[in-house]
């Protein structure tokens, strides 16, 4: 009996230990600098301090300031209006589990999914009504290499949950597109709600789609368009755009023309791009945040050092 107590103690101090490493990772203020109150006010770019892992934020415009940094730790992040989004991968979990963070204006929690992955992309709806992401898994039969991914999303306003789209239809033509080894990933959505954009990765290639959220179905627009960014007017998407095998160059795709434009970036970007503005485009590229004109002049502009997955409060 006396062995018996000892292990369930044991047990217990283990899975004490898991959770209060699980927070911490979260909302760590132990480290060298105390943590900032960072709120969602206009005016800020907010990123991934890479060297922490903890949410930073500098002044938009003006002169260069040293960062903010808050207690929240992320391996994603994102925001739109009022609403954020944090990826947090629970630490020692095997295979991976990716905790989902929905925070206020204030980043704090309001709701948390706990699902399997680890963290790829994250977005929030233009309107803040919606958060979306993209996460790594493994153990698909079908993957040749190894791992496919899971596009899901929350509605914030009725906490109605789609852990995954792979049931979206989708129509290439009259068509629809059937295959074992579909894969979705970088949703993003148009200011209505509604309309929204997502890579489709099927037998070695990729399409970008357009689908409505209400009729729930899609139709493929074009080929070869990676991790697709929907611009504030809602006619253009920053998207990567693959050169040869691992390479992939930075371009914008006019809606209406398809016109497609390459940006100023020529190393290869590996990032899903934000829109600024209308005018311009950020992303993350050697440990750094960087923009370039969305209409392939001038040159990349270093932001942030030491950042990733920015996110623009306005």
């Amino acid at each position: 009996m006396k062995k018996l107590v000892l292990a369930l103690l044991g047990t217990a101090l283990l899975i004490a230990a898991a959770v209060v490493y699980t927070v911490s990772a979260r909302h760590d203020t132990a480290d060298a600098e105390p943590a900032a109150q960072l709120t969602l006010s206009p005016g800020q770019l907010l990123f991934r301090d890479t060297a922490t892992g903890r949410v930073g934020a500098v002044p938009l415009h003006g002169s260069a300031k040293k960062p903010q940094l808050s207690g929240l730790k992320c391996d994603r992040f994102a925001v739109a209006k009022q609403t954020a989004v944090c990826l947090a991968v629970q630490p020692g979990t095997l295979p991976a589990v990716t905790d989902v963070l929905v925070l206020d204006d204030h980043l704090a929690v309001r709701h948390t999914e706990s699902l399997p992955g680890t963290p790829s992309r994250a977005r929030v709806s233009p309107d803040g009504k919606r958060v979306y992401w993209t996460l790594f898994v493994t153990g698909d039969s079908y993957a040749q290499t190894g791992f496919s991914t899971r596009a899901g999303l929350y509605e914030v306003d009725t906490g109605r949950l789609v852990k995954t789209i792979e049931e979206l239809p989708v129509f290439a033509g009259d068509k629809r597109y059937f295959a074992a080894d579909v894969n979705y990933w970088g949703i993003t959505f148009a200011p209505d709600g509604n309309r929204f954009y997502a890579t489709l990765g099927s037998k070695g290639k990729t399409y970008l789609v357009e689908a409505d959220y209400r009729r729930y179905r899609g139709k493929v627009v074009r080929e070869n368009v990676e991790c697709p960014s929907l611009s504030p007017d809602a006619t253009r998407v920053a998207f990567k755009k693959k050169v040869s095998e691992g390479v992939w160059r930075l371009s914008v795709l006019d809606l209406e023309t398809m016109q497609e434009t390459e940006l100023a970036e020529q190393k290869s970007v590996d990032d899903q791009a934000l829109w600024q503005d209308d005018h311009t485009v950020l992303y993350g590229l050697d440990n750094a945040v960087w923009a370039v004109p969305a209409d392939g002049s001038g040159t990349p502009r270093k932001l942030a050092q030491g950042a990733a997955s920015p996110a623009v409060t306005g």
